[in-house]
């Protein structure tokens, strides 16, 4: 097909070839690009059924846990599957709620997030799917520190709910929170910290698929 395509009739000129070759490959170009854009998925999150939640051991013996209420995000995927799907996220941390407002104004402080300074907490990374398991993996960053990350994540699925395909995930995974500058670290008399620095980052999703304009 492509050999007769770019054959030169013997009834055209040189001059005249040439335009059309450009206009032909102008046109090729378009399809390609038109195809790769077609073979992308965007998602937004829905905020109205996702829980950005964290778990932190406290005293040794118990656990708090909290979450972001003010957050946003994007996917964008490449198959069906959502193997390969690019993710961003961001949570505000003025937004952290933990239903104590006197521990949130602290972990609010330089002691933990400095909101102030530092207003967001950011990912971006790559969902993968490796032996019919998926991880998520990227670059965590939180007070201008950031470091790469892994998260285990099981994929519900998908569905068309006749307003719209909605897909469903939950992440689970943990970050050493002195690696990126929340510092405190009262001890109690047995050597053991107030509060772990290990933090456990427990996420509930559900994407809507964004229509085509």
């Amino acid at each position: 097909m492509f050999k007769h395509i770019f054959l030169k009739p013997r009834y055209i000129s040189n001059s005249n070839f040439k335009q059309t070759m450009k206009k032909v490959i102008s046109v090729l170009a378009l399809m390609v690009v038109a195809g790769f854009a077609s073979a992308q998925t965007k998602w937004a999150i829905d905020k109205g059924h996702t829980n950005i939640q964290f778990n932190a051991t406290h005293m040794v013996v118990a656990e708090v846990n909290g979450s972001f209420k003010e957050f946003d995000g994007s996917v964008i995927s490449k198959s069906d599957d959502f193997n390969g799907a690019e993710v961003e996220f961001t949570a505000k941390t003025a937004s952290i709620n933990t239903g104590v407002e006197n521990r949130d104004n602290h972990l609010k402080s330089d002691d933990f997030f400095n909101a102030e300074k530092f207003p967001e907490i950011k990912f971006k990374g790559t969902l993968v799917k490796e032996g019919g398991k998926y991880q998520l993996k990227g670059d965590f960053t939180m007070r201008d520190v950031t470091k790469p990350v892994v998260f285990d994540v099981t994929y519900g699925g998908s569905i068309d709910t006749g307003r719209g395909i909605k897909a469903g995930f939950k992440l689970n995974g943990k970050i050493n929170r002195l690696e990126y500058g929340l510092k405190w670290s009262n001890k109690l008399a047995s050597g053991e910290l107030a509060v772990a620095d290990a933090v456990e980052i427990v996420c509930k999703i559900e994407l809507n698929k964004e229509m085509p304009k």
